[in-house]
């Protein structure tokens, strides 16, 4: 941890960046206003009403998945594993191809879904769903808390602004335009959001090239910092796979994206998220190559996920900067406001209606919404505040929790066999040792390592404890405990 601000010298001044603050901050709460308006029920403060179309489905597919991990890890992996580290984060987009499918499967399996916690426990009971709901939150957690950072590291090391106040900021923002608006507020700010990023990102990377010769580059990393150039960089090699399978698990996993699934008009997701993928695509390719040029260009990084941002405020003056702090701080926007509204519905429905045993009025619900946005965005900022290690470390801590969910939600989506048995130990177990290996060797094989052991149980117990699980259960409203007790046991039957 660095005290202090990261650099003396900044590319902004601190008015600058305060004035861009302020200006973005009350755009966005204002859009949220303005799109909550529709919320008029809970339905559509949780799901959009479960009518948004192509277009806003394939933008807000796009703007959630760009953030500051896309426009600032992808440059941190670049600095410290070389040509794998570029191309190592755009592997997160085969999660959205593959997730294409699945999110049509879900919309036709639960058409009145509000979380993915909410199916595991309807497909494996209380053995699949405590251990998949504590992973959820955790993951959840660490996000939002990688997010606050990079806003609070990205206004510091642009313009001066303290880490703790540019942090506080980002946040708050964040947290009141999605209380106002719920899903509608944030798909509908998503959908400029994406806009701006691709646009943005354009921009920079033009700029970019015109100022740096990339046979230079080659040349110096050749000479100086040659691994970085190794195709068989054993620790580049890893990290490729780990974080293929870490976006495979985020993807799958996540209420972030199954909301989106349920709030999407049946047959849209599908599509949303393919597009969305090949959108998202080249991004991480772009924002790494700022990192990868720069010990090349002599440019000293502090701390390395700080490197995209300074290395493309550095070469393009004020302009760049006003442009990486635009892409970015809509990343972090577009990312935060969507993991309070879709954790916010886990809380919701999976802690306090099943705490109250009975189903909730839609007015309670809403109310329950805004506490749980409040409770959300007051933890991440009393935990970012810390500012303890990178990006990279605080978002991979989840990484072997969330690779383990991989196999037992493709499983329990597609097949009947795979038991309550076979999903809770197999997320226990590649949890377990996931987390050893990330303490014993490192974050780059905690993924790897969790969702193997997770697949390897995960198949042994679904051959010795099969099940025959009835699809036709998922299709049902919302129930009670009770209810959904007796939907399970009617299940084992079968």
């Amino acid at each position: 941890m660095i005290d202090g601000p990261i650099f003396a010298n900044t590319i902004l001044s601190p008015n600058a960046g305060y004035a861009l603050l302020i200006t973005f901050g009350i755009l966005w709460i204002a859009l949220g206003i303005w799109w909550g308006r529709q919320a008029k029920s809970y339905d559509g403060f949780a799901v959009a009403g479960r009518n948004v179309g192509l277009a806003l489905g394939t933008a807000t597919a796009v703007a959630t998945w760009i953030t500051s991990n896309t426009t600032m890890l992808a440059p941190q992996f670049a600095l410290q594993l070389g040509v794998w580290g570029a191309l190592t984060y755009s592997t997160a987009s085969f999660g959205l191809f593959a997730f294409a499918p699945m999110s049509g499967r879900i919309r036709q399996l639960m058409p009145h879904g509000y979380t993915a916690v909410e199916f595991v426990r309807r497909r494996y009971g209380q053995l699949g769903a405590i251990p998949f709901l504590v992973i959820s939150l955790f993951y959840a957690m660490t996000w939002l808390i990688s997010m606050a950072m990079a806003g609070g590291k990205l206004l510091n090391v642009l313009s001066g602004i303290p880490y703790e106040v540019g942090m506080s900021a980002v946040l708050g923002v964040c947290v009141l335009y999605t209380l106002f608006g719920g899903m509608y507020a944030v798909i509908g700010t998503d959908f400029i959001q994406s806009l701006i990023i691709l646009v943005g990102l354009v921009v920079v990377a033009i700029a970019v090239l015109l100022h740096v010769d990339i046979a230079d580059v080659h040349t110096q990393l050749q000479t100086e910092r040659p691994m970085l150039l190794s195709v068989l960089f054993p620790a580049a090699l890893m990290a490729v796979f780990n974080n293929m399978l870490f976006g495979f698990g985020e993807i799958f996993h996540s209420n972030v994206w199954w909301s989106r699934a349920f709030a999407m008009r049946e047959g849209v997701g599908p599509k949303a998220y393919a597009l969305g993928g090949l959108l998202w695509l080249p991004v991480p390719i772009v924002a790494g190559f700022l990192g990868l040029a720069a010990p090349a260009l002599g440019i000293g990084i502090s701390q390395p996920d700080i490197a995209g941002p300074l290395v493309a405020a550095t070469l393009l003056g004020t302009g760049g900067a006003l442009f990486v702090f635009v892409i970015v701080f809509c990343s972090l926007a577009s990312s935060i406001d969507s993991l309070l509204a879709a954790t916010s519905d886990l809380m919701v429905n999976d802690i306090f209606e099943r705490a109250a045993g009975s189903d909730l009025n839609d007015t309670t619900k809403r109310k329950l919404s805004v506490l749980s946005i409040l409770i959300l965005g007051l933890i991440a900022w009393a935990i970012a505040w810390a500012n303890i290690g990178t990006l990279a470390t605080v978002l991979f801590f989840a990484g072997p929790m969330v690779g383990s969910c991989i196999w037992p939600i493709v499983g329990g989506l597609y097949f009947g066999r795979p038991s309550p048995w076979a999903a809770g130990a197999a997320m226990v177990a590649g949890s377990s040792l996931g987390l050893v290996a990330y303490f014993a060797i490192g974050w780059f094989v905690a993924s790897l390592i969790g969702a193997t052991v997770s697949g390897i149980v995960f198949a042994l117990l679904t051959w010795l404890i099969p099940d025959r699980f009835d699809f036709k259960q998922l299709s049902q409203q919302n129930r009670t405990p009770d209810r959904d007790r007796r939907a399970a046991e009617e299940g084992f039957e079968c």
